[in-house]
């Protein structure tokens, strides 16, 4: 119904856009802004901070999906969770920053699932079992 109307960016006096992003129990505050492509996460840079490939691999999607990565600046504080978890709460406040600073990337993000919220979270326990599904050991004799 409203995929065609075009709205102007948000940003603030510095030019940048903001936007939190989450997965399972991490918080990634994101500020987006024109730039010539430095992240960083708190205050140290991406191969510092996420020492895996793969987790750097999925912070860069949405930059290298939309052709961003050299041309904005991306400023994060992270917390909460473990390191896969920040990474996805990374990239979907990336993905939020991005189509806030240019709603014309909202579709091309929408259409790879990077704006949408993985509300997978950890199953609670339950009482009378071990953990979540797993039951205390049985002993027949």
């Amino acid at each position: 119904m409203n995929e065609n109307i075009v709205t102007e960016p948000i940003v603030d006096k510095l030019g940048r856009s903001y936007a939190t992003g989450k997965r399972k129990n991490a918080v990634a505050r994101v500020w987006v802004k024109t730039g010539s492509g430095k992240l960083t996460i708190n205050g140290k840079n991406l191969e510092n901070y996420f020492l895996r490939p793969v987790l750097n691999m999925l912070v860069n999607q949405p930059l290298e999906l939309t052709n961003k990565k050299m041309s904005v600046d991306t400023m994060v504080t992270v917390s909460g969770g473990g390191l896969s978890g920040q990474a996805g709460a990374v990239r979907h406040g990336i993905s939020k920053a991005l189509s806030i600073l240019d709603p014309n990337l909202r579709s091309v993000l929408k259409s790879e699932g990077l704006l949408t919220r993985d509300s997978r979270i950890v199953e609670r326990k339950k009482y009378g079992r071990r953990k979540a599904r797993r039951r205390f050991q049985f002993s027949k004799r």
